[in-house]
């Protein structure tokens, strides 16, 4: 049986790691780049080697930016008051989209899953509530799945169990109406996004 070099084999096997790619679609993805010219090929190397070289978290917010801090970070426009938790940048980029939304954010990278080893510990939760000193609104935009749900109730309950006095906790809100059960926030519109941000409930 003839078997397929080893560099495109190897190429294959990276491809196939990457999420919602199968061994069909690795194989066609690999013989795609092998026909293409060398010098683009170079330059896709070289893209590909600056993601991590010239992207940094923000160490406010935890976004990915250029720079730290970021720019919803510096932009002192932006109303500090507000503060929206999402479980990833591109959720953050979707909400930005809708242009409704005008305050801070907090990027978590991921939602609390305990079948997939994901607790507390792993996300960006703790250094949250040393960002509430003045913030009067927190909204969970967490994604409305199982453990979106779960991660927005416990961040809930640790802001509540670290600032016990009602008075000086700042009002916390769900993301509502407008994304369905089981969506991703960064696969939906601008319209939807804002109904569901203007649409948040307290919890």
């Amino acid at each position: 049986m003839t078997k397929l070099p080893r560099a495109i084999r190897q190429l294959i096997e990276k491809f196939e790691r990457l999420p919602g790619v199968g061994p069909k679609s690795a194989q066609r993805l690999v013989f795609y780049l092998l026909h293409n010219p060398e010098h683009e090929l170079q330059d896709f190397a070289d893209k590909l080697v600056a993601l991590k070289k010239n992207v940094v978290l923000c160490s406010i917010c935890h976004n990915v930016a250029e720079h730290d801090p970021c720019d919803i970070c510096s932009d002192s426009s932006r109303d500090e008051t507000v503060l929206c938790v999402v479980e990833q940048p591109l959720d953050l980029l979707a909400l930005e989209r809708s242009g409704k939304f005008t305050g801070k954010y907090h990027v978590l990278h991921g939602a609390i899953a305990p079948l997939n080893n994901i607790g507390p510990d792993q996300l960006y939760l703790r250094d949250l509530l040393e960002r509430l000193a003045g913030v009067k609104e927190v909204i969970l935009a967490t994604n409305p799945t199982m453990e979106g749900e779960a991660t927005a109730l416990y961040i809930a309950e640790l802001i509540a169990q670290s600032i016990p006095d009602e008075n000086e906790r700042p009002h916390i809100t769900r993301i509502g109406h407008g994304l369905p059960i089981g969506a991703d926030i960064e696969y939906a519109d601008g319209v939807t996004l804002a109904r569901a941000l203007e649409g948040r409930r307290s919890i």
